[in-house]
C-alpha cells in the first residue's frame, strides 16, 4: 500500500492538529502514524525522532501565530495595537494550545535561528512596543513584562486555573488597561522626570 502521499508537510499539519486535541506532551511519532494508518517506521523519512517532530510543530505554529498578530496590530499603535495584540495572542493560544505550547518551547539555534515564524513574532512583539516610545534597554524589559502577562495569562486560562466566579473577559479587559497605563508610565519616563 503506497504511504498516504506521506510528505513532510503533511506530517507536520497533522501533528499540529494532534498537538491541539491530545496535547503537545502526548504527541508522537506513533500518534501521527496512527493518524494515517501507516507504521511508525514509515513516518521516519519524514521525521527522525519525536524532538524533531515538536520542533516541526513549533515552526508551522510560530508561522501562524505570526500571521494572527501581523493581522492584529496592523495600522495600530499604542493602546489599539496592545488591544489587538493581545487579543491575538490569547485567541490563539485559546484555540491551538498544543501548537501554542510548542511556540513556547526553546528550540535548537539550528531551528530557532531559521524560523521565519519565530524571528516574525519577536519583531512584531517589538514593533507594537515601540508605539509607546521606549528604547531599549526599556524596551526589551516591557516586552519581558508583557509576554510573561500574557502567556500567564493564556497558560492559566489554558488549564481552566482561574477558579474564581469573576468573569475572566472582565479580568482580561482589566489586564489589558493595567498593561497599557504601565507601558505609557514605565518606571525609567519616571526616573527621568524627578
Amino acid at each position: 500500500m503506497p504511504r498516504q502521499g506521506l510528505t513532510s508537510d503533511r506530517v507536520s499539519a497533522a501533528a499540529a492538529e494532534l498537538a491541539d486535541t491530545v496535547g503537545l506532551p502526548r504527541l508522537t511519532v506513533a500518534a501521527v502514524a496512527r493518524h494515517f494508518g501507516v507504521t511508525d517506521a514509515a513516518l521516519y523519512t519524514h521525521v527522525r525522532s519525536r524532538d524533531a517532530l515538536v520542533e516541526q510543530v513549533a515552526v508551522r505554529a510560530a508561522a501562524a501565530f505570526a500571521d494572527r498578530l501581523a493581522l492584529a496590530v496592523a495600522g495600530r499603535s499604542g493602546r489599539e495595537a496592545l488591544v489587538g495584540f493581545g487579543a491575538a495572542w490569547r485567541a490563539f493560544a485559546r484555540a491551538h494550545p498544543g501548537q501554542y505550547a510548542a511556540t513556547q518551547l526553546p528550540l535548537p539555534p539550528a531551528v530557532g535561528t531559521n524560523s521565519a515564524g519565530h524571528l516574525r513574532l519577536i519583531e512584531l512583539s517589538y514593533a507594537m512596543l515601540r508605539g509607546y516610545g521606549l528604547d531599549e534597554p526599556e524596551l526589551t524589559d516591557a516586552l519581558r513584562f508583557v509576554r510573561s502577562t500574557i502567556h500567564g495569562f493564556v497558560s492559566l486560562e489554558n488549564t481552566e486555573g482561574f477558579g474564581h466566579p469573576r468573569d475572566v473577559d472582565g479580568s482580561w479587559s482589566s489586564i489589558t488597561d493595567a498593561m497599557h497605563n504601565t507601558l505609557s508610565n514605565w518606571p525609567s519616563r519616571n526616573r527621568e522626570r524627578q
